[in-house]
C-alpha cells in the first residue's frame, strides 16, 4: 500500500497520504473492507443446490435436477447446444456460437451460463419449491 502511495507521490510531487484527510483516509478502509466482506455474502444470493432451469428465448424449455447426471440438447436460433449435467455442476459442452464463451465459462454449481448468440440460458436455482413459494429475489429479501 505504501508502494502504491510512493509510486503516485513521485507523479505527482506530493506525497498523496499527506493531502488525504482523516475522513478520505476512513473512507477508503471502509471500501476496501466492504469490498472484501461482499466475496462471502455472494453465495448467499447463487444459490448452489437444487435445479437447472434451460430456457431458450425468454422460454424455459426444461428444469431439471442438480444431483442426476445426465446430457441434454437444446436448440436454438443458431443451431443445438449441448448441455452437461454431472456431479452437481453444469456446463456448455458444445455451442454453434463463433466464439464459444459459454463454452469457456466452464463448470458452475451457481450463477448462470449465457450463450448470447444462440439465445440459450442455463442458471442454476435454488430448491424449486422455495422458489416458487417465497416470490422474494436476492435483493427484496
Amino acid at each position: 500500500m505504501k508502494k502504491i502511495f510512493k509510486d503516485l507521490s513521485r507523479r505527482f510531487g506530493t506525497s498523496i497520504l499527506s493531502m488525504a484527510t482523516f475522513m478520505d483516509r476512513l473512507f477508503f478502509m471502509l471500501l476496501i473492507i466492504f469490498s472484501v466482506t461482499s466475496f462471502f455474502f455472494v453465495k448467499e444470493l447463487f444459490p448452489s443446490s437444487g435445479f437447472v432451469k434451460i430456457s431458450v428465448d425468454n422460454k424455459t424449455v426444461y428444469t431439471l435436477p442438480l444431483n442426476k447426471d445426465r446430457i441434454v440438447t437444446v436448440k436454438g436460433s443458431l443451431g443445438e447446444n449441448l448441455i452437461e449435467i454431472k456431479n452437481g455442476k453444469v456446463h456448455m459442452k458444445d455451442a454453434p456460437c463463433p466464439k464459444k464463451l459459454c463454452i469457456h465459462q466452464g463448470w458452475i454449481d451457481r450463477g448462470t451460463i449465457i450463450c448470447l448468440p444462440n439465445k440459450v440460458v442455463v442458471t442454476v436455482t435454488g430448491n424449486e419449491q422455495n422458489n416458487r413459494a417465497s416470490g422474494y429475489d436476492a435483493v427484496s429479501k
